[in-house]
C-alpha cells in the first residue's frame, strides 16, 4: 500500500540538509556589488525570503573569477575578502529558519555586459574586460567577441571553481549550485549550437560534457559531504538542433555519479526560444529527468499559485520547486500558499513567521474568524426570521 504523496510544506532532507518545506528563490541577478562584495541590499533583498517562510533561499550567480562576472555589479568569491559580507546573509537566514545557498558561475561568452537599467552611454569606464568562452563567437550579434580558452587555461580555471567552492564553505552556505545553463560558460560547452570545438572538449556529447563533468567532479571534492550539490542546466536549448532532451538525461545520470544531488531544471539561453511558454512551462522537463534519470530535481518556470505547485511535488514531477519573480512581487508567498492549501497541523498554522511577526499575525486570524462567525450568526437569524414569517 502507498502511503500518501508528498506536498509542498512537507519538509525534505537531501544529504545531510533539511528543508523546512519544498519552496525555494531562484537565484536572481541583482547587479549591485561592489568588487563582488555584497551590501546591505543583498542582506535586505535575501533575509526577506528567509523571513518569508521559504524552505532554500538561492544567492544570484556568483563569480568564480573577475573576468567571470556577467556585469560589474556581480557578487564574487574568488577573493577571501568577498566572504565576510556573503557570510551575514547567511548568519541570517538560517536565524529565521531558512536553508540558504549560492550559485557558482562564470559568464562565458556573455561577460563584461550591462545591468538592465544601464544604458551603453552610461557605461562605467571599469566595466568592460577581456573575455573567454568555449570558441571566439560571440554570444549574439553586437556582443563583445571573447577569446576561446585553451586546454590549459581550462585546467587553471577548475582551481577557481574549486577555490570558490571552498569560499563558499566557508561562508557557511548549506548548498551550492553549479550554474550550466542560460548561455553561461558551462552551458557553451554542452551545446552543440555554441560548442564547434575540435579538441577533447567538443565535438559528440561526450566530448561537450567533459568539462562541465570534470568542474562538477573537482567541486563535490572539496564541497562538504554532508551538505548537496546541485546543477543548473538547460534541458533544451532555445534554438533547435541544439541541447536535446536525451541529452540532458545523459548528462543527469553522469553528474550523479560525480556525486551531484539534484538537478536544477531550466531551459533556452542560446538561440531564438522555441518552446511554448506558459504556466509551468518547465515543469515536465523536470519530470522526465526524474523519472528517467533517477536523480532528484527542482521545477522552475512560470510556477505562482498554491496549488500548482503543490502538484509539482504530489504527482512527483520535482522534488522542490522554485519562484523568481513571483517571490519579489510576495517574499512572504509560502506563508499566504500554506494557508490556502491547509497544510498546518494544530497550533503551528503561521510558524513559518518570526516571533516578531507570528502574534501580529495570529492576532488578525482570530478577528477575522470572530468575523466570519459573526456574519455567519447574522445570516442564520435572517434565514430563520424569514422561514418564520413565510418569505421563504
Amino acid at each position: 500500500m502507498q502511503g500518501k504523496p508528498d506536498r509542498l510544506f512537507d519538509q525534505w532532507t537531501l544529504r545531510g540538509v533539511t528543508f523546512r518545506n519544498r519552496t525555494v528563490v531562484s537565484p536572481m541577478c541583482q547587479y549591485s556589488a561592489d568588487q563582488g562584495i555584497a551590501n546591505d541590499y543583498h542582506l535586505v533583498h535575501l533575509g526577506r525570503f528567509a523571513l518569508g517562510g521559504f524552505g532554500l533561499v538561492m544567492v544570484e550567480a556568483t563569480a568564480i573569477s573577475p573576468e567571470g562576472r556577467l556585469t560589474y555589479g556581480d557578487l564574487g568569491l574568488w577573493d577571501d575578502s568577498q566572504i565576510p559580507s556573503l557570510r551575514r546573509v547567511v548568519d541570517f537566514a538560517h536565524g529565521y529558519g531558512a536553508r540558504i545557498g549560492l550559485q557558482l558561475g562564470h559568464a562565458g561568452a556573455k561577460a563584461a555586459t550591462l545591468p538592465p537599467w544601464v544604458s551603453e552611454e552610461e557605461r562605467p569606464a571599469d566595466s568592460r574586460w577581456d573575455i573567454y568562452s568555449v570558441t571566439e563567437e560571440p554570444h549574439s550579434a553586437g556582443w563583445q567577441r571573447p577569446s576561446a580558452l585553451t586546454a590549459a587555461e581550462l585546467e587553471q580555471q577548475l582551481d577557481a571553481w574549486t577555490s570558490a567552492a571552498k569560499r563558499a564553505a566557508e561562508a557557511g552556505f548549506d548548498v551550492l549550485e553549479i550554474h550550466a545553463a542560460h548561455g553561461y560558460l558551462l552551458h557553451r560547452f554542452l551545446s552543440p549550437l555554441s560548442n564547434t570545438r575540435t579538441d577533447k572538449y567538443g565535438g559528440d556529447l561526450e566530448g561537450r560534457m567533459r568539462f562541465p563533468l570534470r568542474v562538477a567532479e573537482a567541486v563535490r571534492e572539496v564541497w562538504p559531504d554532508e551538505r548537496p550539490l546541485l546543477v543548473r542546466i538547460s534541458v533544451i536549448d532555445g534554438e533547435q538542433g541544439g541541447i536535446t532532451v536525451e541529452d540532458s538525461i545523459e548528462l543527469a545520470r553522469r553528474l550523479k555519479e560525480v556525486g551531484v544531488d539534484l538537478i536544477d531544471c531550466s531551459s533556452g539561453g542560446i538561440g531564438a526560444y522555441y518552446n511554448e511558454i506558459r504556466p509551468g512551462y518547465q515543469v515536465q522537463l523536470a519530470a522526465e529527468l526524474r523519472r528517467r534519470a533517477e536523480v532528484p530535481t527542482l521545477a522552475v518556470g512560470l510556477i505562482t499559485d498554491a496549488q500548482q505547485a503543490d502538484d509539482v511535488i504530489r504527482t512527483a514531477a520535482a522534488d522542490l520547486v522554485a519562484f523568481g519573480r513571483e517571490a519579489l512581487i510576495n517574499p512572504s508567498w509560502p506563508v499566504t500558499a500554506r494557508e490556502e492549501l491547509a497544510q498546518f497541523g494544530e497550533g503551528d498554522r503561521f510558524d513559518l513567521l518570526p516571533v516578531q511577526s507570528k502574534s501580529w499575525i495570529g492576532k488578525r486570524r482570530r478577528q477575522l474568524d470572530r468575523v466570519t462567525a459573526a456574519g455567519a450568526g447574522t445570516a442564520s437569524r435572517e434565514a430563520v426570521n424569514s422561514s418564520a414569517s413565510g418569505r421563504t
